[in-house]
């Protein structure tokens, strides 16, 4: 039986990089499916994502030890990782466009990821979740309380195991301490009007200012708000004929195919860190 892993590095650009993998590659018995490299010219550094497939009884981590030598001989960060579905905690509020279009998806198969919880300060979405046979966990936030819901979100995470935890329209600002326990394995979305259209009511000072597109966009959490590493946006024309209501769905429609987007791309390992921009092998 053959099973699928993918290999992804980033190292100071030189020759005999992907030779180098090839050969480990095949000289372990594996063999590549699909291969994409990207050679940034700017910052000198080279990324890359290898799928590749092996006959044998031929582990991530045992691999990934061996590759070792490798990545020491050229200065590589990499993952080697198996075909083992990413494990992802949904965290939400009262709003579940984006919470119904993660579960539409996993249980269609097209997610890349199983969701295994969610997480949210408010009950409105109980009945969501658990018609999905996911569990609810409601942890109520307030500014006195945050310290220990944080606390509460870090040990579910480790209670279900998650590799990744998705905002999805959670309407909570996480602290600096938690954006950095989770730094690389959160993922938020928002509407693309940020920042200039900050406060209360976005998408009604979009409509007064006449504005011609919707947007929507899926980056990493980080401690500078909505200014983490940007995976994907979706934006949408449109018209002065649309007014605040109309404009909200679209805007929605465009959260909900940013966000899903970013959340396969991430658990299929298509996703590479490049300072506070990413790479994505599309």
């Amino acid at each position: 039986m053959t099973r699928t892993s993918t290999l992804t590095l980033s190292c100071p650009q030189r020759p005999g990089i992907v030779h180098a993998v090839s050969a480990f590659l095949f000289g372990h018995g594996c063999d590549i499916v699909e291969h994409q490299q990207f050679d940034d010219p700017v910052r000198g550094t080279l990324f890359l994502r290898t799928a590749f497939v092996s006959a044998g009884e031929v582990r991530a981590d045992a691999l990934s030890a061996a590759f070792a030598q490798v990545a020491d001989e050229f200065g590589m960060s990499f993952s080697l990782t198996d075909d083992q579905p990413v494990r992802a905690l949904v965290m939400v509020s009262r709003m579940g466009h984006c919470l119904n279009d993660l579960i539409f998806r996993w249980r269609a198969g097209s997610l890349g990821a199983d969701l295994v919880a969610v997480v949210s300060n408010h009950e409105d979405l109980r009945p969501m979740a658990e018609a999905a046979g996911l569990p609810y966990v409601h942890v109520p936030v307030t500014p006195d309380t945050k310290p220990q819901a944080e606390q509460r979100l870090l040990e579910l995470v480790d209670e279900h195991r998650a590799d990744l935890v998705v905002l999805a329209r959670y309407m909570q600002v996480l602290s600096d301490g938690l954006c950095r326990r989770l730094h690389g394995r959160a993922i938020n979305i928002h509407h693309s009007f940020l920042p200039g259209f900050t406060g209360a009511k976005p998408y009604h000072q979009a409509y007064d200012r006449g504005v011609k597109l919707v947007g929507a966009t899926a980056h990493y959490v980080t401690p500078e708000l909505d200014e983490g590493p940007i995976i994907e946006q979706e934006v949408i024309r449109i018209d002065h004929t649309f007014d605040p209501r109309s404009l909200s769905t679209v805007g929605r429609d465009a959260e909900a195919l940013a966000l899903s987007r970013a959340v396969r791309w991430h658990c299929e390992r298509r996703v590479l860190l490049n300072d506070r921009s990413t790479v994505v092998f599309r």
